[in-house]
């Protein structure tokens, strides 16, 4: 289970080092293969997660029936664009340009630990999220949230 935040800068051909404290984990789960693509709900951020946790989303994405429009278009999103991806010996991953390029992604990203998963968003883009959704926090509450005890 991954969670927090964590800033990193982007180098110079677009690679990301993965957190030092994901590592271990990453490679006794997955054997560090990995699976980068978009987000199917945030434009402007990328998902990372293991091969075989995305297997899973692609099966599921690929089954929906493909004359419907918008099936199509998260299949596009989600299996399309998607990428194996594997750290190098130094703990850093490719991001590909078309995909940094959609995410807006510059120098400065922050990697959001989420369950299963981690989000990749470009710090700036994270920051005027987070302010829209604070700022829309009433009316974006559903019934569930507000079930819950924080």
């Amino acid at each position: 289970m991954f969670f927090g935040e964590t800033a990193i800068n982007l180098d110079a051909k677009g690679r990301l080092a993965i957190p030092i404290r994901y590592r271990e984990t990453l490679s006794g789960q997955c054997g560090n293969r990995m699976v980068l693509t978009y987000s199917a709900f945030d434009s402007g951020s990328l998902w990372l997660q293991s091969e075989q946790a995305w297997e899973r989303i692609r099966d599921d994405v690929m089954a929906l029936p493909n004359f419907n429009p918008n099936h199509r278009s998260l299949q596009r999103r989600l299996v399309g664009s998607a990428t194996a991806v594997e750290p190098d010996g130094t703990g850093r991953i490719l991001i590909p340009q078309s995909l940094r390029q959609v995410a807006c992604l510059e120098k400065r990203v922050i990697m959001l630990g989420m369950g299963n998963r981690f989000e990749i968003w470009d710090e700036d883009t994270l920051n005027t999220q987070r302010d829209e959704e604070v700022s829309n926090l009433d009316e974006q509450a559903s019934e569930e949230m507000a079930g819950l005890v924080l």
